[in-house]
């Protein structure tokens, strides 16, 4: 390969890193792109590396939130272990989590060669981008007057956490965005916009493993040298960029609703139906 071919290997990272946590949807970002910038891979590779690029972006999430996620402590006096223990409020929000991943698995895996057969094209992706845009304005118009009954993980119950999962079914259809489908359905049920994020970030983790390690084993793990470089690098730019992407969307919703990014949906849905049209 290249040198252009490793750049382009780069700015898909990139764009994971960015579009996996911003709710613009990175499936739809990586699937317009290949339009443009397509890697000397065979179609078969190239799925699997869309996917499995977010196991970086996933791993953004376990480093900076490691405190609030690992259960296990272990005290140590002078290099002894004087004492073991868990936290049982962070087992429950793993609980909660691995309930709000039951809707997409059980409709996703059945779905999952049907979807990528029919749904993985630029229309698909325009028009979606398009009406979640619309949503996203149209929430947040209803939201504004809105005080927030849950503004903490320990307030989200499980009824709560299953409600959030069957909204996340909506982003199997590509160019929905996953973190926008979760975002959408917290708002909706109550949450505050710093709770509908930060949940959305740690159902993130089983739901991209668990996407990864479908594809890996449709693909096999015969990986050329060449190949698993591109995959490696991949996942290292997603995982850096998205450690930015996190901090500043955390940033931005304390201060700015997700308005701003609804419209771009729209823009950009407009745009890419143009596209299409003329192509």
């Amino acid at each position: 390969m290249n040198i252009f071919e490793w750049l382009k290997v780069i700015l898909l990272g990139v764009i994971e890193g960015i579009t996996e946590w911003l709710p613009i949807s990175s499936t739809g970002h990586l699937i317009l792109v290949d339009e443009f910038v397509k890697l000397k891979q065979n179609a078969e590779f190239m799925e699997m590396f869309n996917v499995v690029i977010q196991l970086g972006a996933i791993l953004a999430v376990v480093v900076l939130y490691w405190n609030k996620l690992w259960p296990f402590c272990i005290k140590k006096n002078g290099g002894n272990i004087v004492e073991k223990y868990c936290h049982m409020d962070k087992i429950i929000l793993w609980l909660k989590i691995v309930v709000a991943c039951l809707p997409a698995m059980i409709i996703g895996l059945p779905l999952d060669d049907w979807m990528d057969e029919n749904l993985h094209n630029g229309f698909v992706v325009a028009l979606a981008l398009i009406f979640y845009g619309v949503v996203f304005i149209l929430i947040e118009n209803y939201n504004k007057k809105r005080t927030p009954r849950l503004n903490t993980l320990n307030e989200l119950t499980f009824k709560d956490a299953l409600l959030i999962g069957v909204f996340q079914v909506l982003s199997l259809v590509p160019g929905t965005s996953r973190s926008g489908s979760t975002i959408i359905g917290g708002i909706l049920i109550g949450t505050s916009r710093e709770l509908a994020a930060e949940f959305t970030f740690f159902l993130a983790i089983p739901v991209m493993f668990g996407a990864s390690a479908l594809k890996l084993l449709k693909f096999g793990f015969g990986f050329e040298p060449v190949q698993l470089a591109v995959l490696l690098l991949g996942m290292l730019v997603a995982f850096l960029v998205s450690i930015v992407a996190i901090k500043f969307l955390v940033g931005y919703i304390k201060k700015n609703d997700f308005k701003a990014f609804g419209w771009y949906r729209i823009v950009l849905g407009i745009i890419v139906l143009l596209y299409f049209a003329i192509k």
